[in-house]
């Protein structure tokens, strides 16, 4: 069979398994393209500051960081289907529970620890474990689709949550929210989302014998191969500068000399670009050597820091930068997600996926804070720039030496 029909075959078979790994995943991002329209309310209504609303992301980052690997682990036991379902139920409800909100520190940060034990449920891993068990040839292309459900959440929940708070107020839009997010995304799955370490099981265990016959290494081998700290290094450094540069785009925008209109505008391009760079990524991975398309993609931030630093209150160059950490953040996770499922295989992706989660996690944690931390210290994002240039290249690098895979050792047993 060529490799076009064997891609044809996969999408027939379980093209809807993608689309509803990404609207499932979309649930992921809920706390964090959903919360930006409450900070004004809670604000008025508390007296707030920005920081202490917002602070709940970064402990949700922290419990991400801590808990990736053993909920890689239940991954693998007990199969993508039932994490995914039980994640989206505590998410919406986790987050419907932020319209009680007391006023009290305290009971601000017990509301977000539910989230960040929720959005344990809800990594990566968990829909890249159930779409890579289905999809071999056009993997690339799956992926994409599966993780641009982030791109989905970043289009309609602010669009959302503001119509909601202006016409029932903040409190109600929590909870309506959560209950709006759930009786979308939980039938979709029940209909449609099953991975192959799902589809055998009769009774409690099956999900383990199941991923047993998928190919791929065993745990104790990923951890003894270079490629896995390769991709951790990767991983970690993308996410830590990276996402700093993007938190902090309309502030270096504004320093400058942009209004603070126009850096909202050009700032909307990174999300535009992600989706492009999502789905063309995918694209390419399916028919060019993975590692070199993704140490091309995590070069693009260095393009975009060096035309920041050295021509940043140019308008075109803006956009240009701004198109290019767009591109690169569309495509980081499902370079490292295919990668890690070419490498090592699918048998203990959840485990080994999951310790790369964690690096990610890490790195969206404090990479923010680090940029944030820069400009306090020197009184410009310029260090940062050129922090971020010198660690995508060494990034790129690492992705660039990994090579072409080995083959896989297949389990035994078949999976339906």
């Amino acid at each position: 069979m060529s490799t076009s029909d064997s891609a044809l075959k996969e999408w027939r078979s379980f093209g809807s398994l993608p689309v509803a790994a990404a609207i499932g995943y979309s649930t992921a991002v809920l706390h964090t393209y959903g919360i930006g329209a409450f900070v004004a309310p809670l604000q008025q209504e508390f007296s707030w500051s920005r920081a202490q609303i917002s602070g709940g992301i970064t402990i949700a980052g922290l419990v991400g960081a801590v808990m990736s690997v053993p909920m890689g682990v239940l991954v693998d036991r007990l199969g993508p289907r039932i994490v995914g379902l039980t994640g989206v139920l505590l998410m919406t409800g986790a987050f419907a529970l932020l319209g009680t909100a007391t006023g009290t520190t305290s009971n601000w940060l017990a509301l977000w620890c539910l989230i960040a034990f929720a959005n344990l449920w809800l990594q990566a891993t968990v829909w890249t474990s159930a779409v890579g068990s289905r999809f071999e040839t056009s993997r690339g292309l799956a992926f994409a689709i599966t993780l641009s459900g982030a791109s989905l959440s970043a289009a309609v929940f602010p669009v959302l949550s503001t119509w909601l708070i202006g016409a029932y107020g903040w409190r109600t839009a929590f909870a309506a929210m959560g209950g709006i997010w759930a009786a979308v995304v939980l039938p979709i799955m029940l209909l449609f989302f099953r991975g192959a370490q799902d589809g055998t099981r009769r009774h409690r265990g099956d999900a383990t014998a199941a991923a047993s016959a998928l190919p791929g290494v065993s745990v104790a081998e990923g951890l003894r191969s270079p490629a896995f700290y390769k991709l951790l290094i990767a991983s970690g450094l993308f996410t830590f500068t990276a996402l700093g540069i993007v938190v902090h785009f309309v502030p270096i925008l504004k320093d400058r000399g942009a209004d603070p209109l126009a850096a909202s505008g050009i700032a909307s391009l990174v999300g535009i670009f992600s989706l492009f760079g999502r789905l063309g990524t995918g694209f390419l991975l399916d028919r060019l050597p993975a590692h070199r398309v993704g140490a091309a993609v995590f070069l693009l931030p260095i393009v975009a820091c060096a035309l920041l630093f050295f021509d940043g209150s140019n308008p075109l160059s803006q956009s240009i930068a701004a198109a290019a950490f767009g591109l690169t953040l569309g495509a980081e996770v499902d370079v490292i997600a295919y990668l890690m499922s070419r490498h090592f295989g699918l048998k203990h992706f959840g485990v080994l996926f999951g310790a790369i989660t964690g690096a990610l996690a890490l790195g969206s944690a404090f990479g923010p804070l680090a940029a944030g931390a820069a400009f306090d210290h020197y009184g410009s994002y310029a260090q940062f720039l050129l922090l971020t240039m010198g660690l995508m290249a060494v990034s790129s690098l690492a992705l660039a030496s990994l090579g072409r895979p080995r083959p896989l050792p297949h389990g035994h047993g078949s999976v339906s």
